[in-house]
């Protein structure tokens, strides 16, 4: 039995290096069904539970999609309002029940350690689809994935590169997961740019430096780029802040276009953004500009999503090496291929 089979997927922190390459090897088999050069009906008969208590549409779409993919149906609950925790009821009951419905649940919701919370009520595997500003450990894994493509398509490795993280650095949990993850690899050196209203909370930056890395952290974006080989810019986490007028003191204060690029990275520096990116005026922190940079990766980044979330799945519900096995042909045309 594989490590992953029925087991919940809440933090990064369950992780170590095998246990990532472990999912790495198998969202890399997942290739040729999420471009439908094949397909696999290996959960036929599955089901998902997507219950998003908050708003998504790349994360949750991309889960939904993971379990079609792998001939699984899917029962969605989208909103607070839409489910009996606006009535008062329980994570813990609410999990007691609707993981009779389910076979794995995947889980997003407002507030800090929740899903952990509903886990505990599960009968089922949960997997962490964000819980307010604490982790996303699957987002999590998919940019770490996609930093291990791009830097080797470039001839490097994750030991050895040089990160740049830009935004909203306080309430973004998708670098909090990341930075943890990026622990566990060696002679790595972080240049951590915000506001300083938004800086890296404390216990992230003490991680870092306790595995070794090199730390750097600044309110200025230029001039702090040149030698970064990852470029990973976050958005204002606009539903995080206690009033709007408190998160627009903030939208717009760094923003990467061409000329800026140009001017301040490397030419192959890669550009990531965990999206949605806020291409409001405004804010438009990652300009349209930059749409056909080859070293821009948030599409190739989404797509990894999808590789990533398969595999969790077929691991935690211990079908990852059966999938050749349900396999069939593809009927109807797709150009999911041409790139």
């Amino acid at each position: 039995m594989n490590q992953f089979q029925g087991s919940h997927i809440l933090s990064v922190n369950q992780l170590n290096l095998d246990s990532i390459q472990t999912i790495f090897d198998v969202a890399q088999k997942m290739t040729p069904y999420a471009l439908r050069e094949k397909r696999t009906r290996v959960l036929d008969g599955a089901i998902l539970g997507n219950l998003f208590f908050e708003p998504s549409t790349r994360t949750r779409v991309s889960f939904s999609c993971a379990f079609d993919l792998l001939g699984g149906r899917v029962s969605e609950t989208v909103g607070m309002a839409n489910s009996s925790l606006s009535k008062g009821e329980s994570l813990y009951d609410t999990a007691r029940v609707l993981s009779s419905y389910s076979d794995v649940i995947a889980m997003r919701h407002p507030q800090s350690h929740s899903v952990a919370e509903f886990a505990q009520g599960s009968r089922v595997p949960v997997i962490n689809g964000g819980d307010g500003a604490n982790e996303h450990p699957t987002q999590a894994l998919l940019d770490l994935f996609t930093i291990k493509k791009e830097l080797n398509s470039n001839g490097m490795t994750i030991n050895g590169m040089h990160i740049a993280m830009v935004g909203d650095l306080k309430y973004g949990r998708t670098v909090h997961s990341l930075s943890r993850l990026l622990c566990m690899y060696k002679n790595i050196t972080f240049t951590l740019i915000s506001p300083k209203e938004l800086a890296m909370p404390d216990y992230v930056i003490a991680d870092i430096e306790n595995a070794g890395h090199r730390v750097t952290i600044t309110d200025q974006l230029e001039g702090n780029l040149h030698q970064a080989d990852i470029l990973y810019l976050t958005r204002i986490q606009e539903e995080r802040f206690p009033s709007q007028d408190e998160a627009d003191k903030y939208r717009g204060k760094f923003r990467l276009n061409s000329a800026i690029y140009t001017k301040n990275c490397k030419s192959n520096t890669v550009i990531m953004h965990p999206l949605p990116r806020d291409s409001r005026s405004q804010a438009n922190e990652l300009d349209n500009d930059l749409n056909n940079n080859p070293s821009l990766a948030i599409f190739r980044q989404a797509d990894n999503g999808l590789l990533i979330r398969m595999a969790l799945f077929a691991l935690t519900l211990g079908v990852a090496d059966q999938l050749e096995q349900y396999e069939c042909p593809v009927n109807w045309f797709s150009s999911k291929t041409v790139r």
